[in-house]
């Protein structure tokens, strides 16, 4: 395992310690703390980035378009509104957006604390394929169809009540599925990055995952996330649960070279 200036094909671990502090995120004045903590120049699956991030009472995530990348947006902690095409829904601890190419969104803090939030952003088939191309990589891409046209291609999950949720119908990328996950004390589960990637952010409890190489701890605000080929196990501990957010991605049938 390794931190997230890993060299390619390691196992990534992150937190959110040390946040960099930007000032008028997509045109506004205020105040964002932000971390990355994965990028797809290390993974093979189409990531654009991993991200976490948080705005104090009263911030905002200023209202912005994306043209080459699908996103997820996982609340975890505070509570706020999201502006989807001009329309403000209330999120909480637990809500999930997912939102499609093109759809203007922001997301502004109501709360009396800070609102933080998971960012996974995934570049659009055509986007994916385009860059495969420029690399000389003849890849296939993992596209699906749009099942429903809708003047907003976005949705509003509470992942804390679904658990898990498929996002066909907005996403069109490699997304499998997000999930929210917990693992009784004392239990394990195995992940492998075979055909698929995976990442995983830790909300509350605390564990370890272990590679073939390394062994780490496991809290809150960590975590890990498995470049194709790559393999974990996580373990709760043995006097608390662990949970987390989990996100899968589908690999393109030939993966590119460096992710082997």
């Amino acid at each position: 395992m390794s931190e997230r200036t890993a060299a390619r094909g390691a196992v990534i671990v992150a937190d959110t310690s040390g946040p960099a502090d930007i000032y008028g995120v997509h045109g506004t004045a205020g105040l964002t703390h932000w971390k990355a903590l994965a990028s797809g120049l290390d993974l093979a699956a189409g990531w654009e980035a991993v991200e976490w991030a948080s705005v104090p009472p009263g911030g905002v995530s200023g209202e912005h378009r994306h043209t080459r990348t699908e996103e997820i947006y996982f609340v975890l902690r505070g509570s706020g509104e999201i502006v989807l095409d001009g329309a403000a829904s209330p999120i909480h601890e637990g809500s999930m957006v997912l939102t499609g190419v093109g759809t203007v969104h922001g997301l502004r803090n109501t709360g009396g604390t800070d609102l933080d939030w998971l960012v996974i952003e995934i570049r659009s088939p055509h986007t994916a394929h385009t860059l495969r191309t420029a690399a000389g990589e003849d890849t296939a891409s993992p596209a699906r169809p749009v099942s429903k046209e809708t003047l907003v291609n976005a949705r509003l999950h509470d992942l804390r009540a679904e658990q898990t949720v498929d996002p066909a119908g907005v996403f069109t990328g490699p997304l499998r599925e997000a999930a929210l996950r917990s693992l009784e004390p004392g239990s394990t589960l195995e992940l492998r990055a075979d055909g698929a990637e995976h990442t995983v952010f830790v909300t509350a409890g605390s564990g370890w995952a272990q590679s073939d190489s390394a062994t780490v701890e496991l809290s809150a605000g960590t975590s890990v996330t498995l470049p194709l080929g790559t393999e974990v196990r996580l373990g709760a501990g043995k006097s608390e649960a662990l949970e987390f957010f989990h996100a899968e991605l589908a690999v393109p049938t030939a993966a590119p070279e460096h992710a082997r």
